[in-house]
């Protein structure tokens, strides 16, 4: 389906409008991307090169800023 075309979002509610609703019982599939700002938890993040294994990242904490 086409963004704007088979369907559109309301971005404020997350309400999703189809121009021709689907057979009852289909089944609708759907992914999602947030974007939720946030700050450090620390000052430092201590990281050892001599332990880094390639796919891997620290432990980073960080808080969600509420806006």
């Amino acid at each position: 389906m086409v963004a704007g075309v088979d369907y559109t979002v309301d971005v404020t509610t997350g309400i999703v409008s189809f121009t021709d609703p689907p057979d009852i019982g289909a089944q609708i599939r759907a992914a999602f991307e947030f974007d939720v700002p946030v700050r450090f938890a620390t000052d430092t993040i201590r990281t050892s090169m001599s332990r880094f294994q390639a796919g891997e990242a620290p432990d980073v904490p960080v808080i969600e800023v509420r806006i």
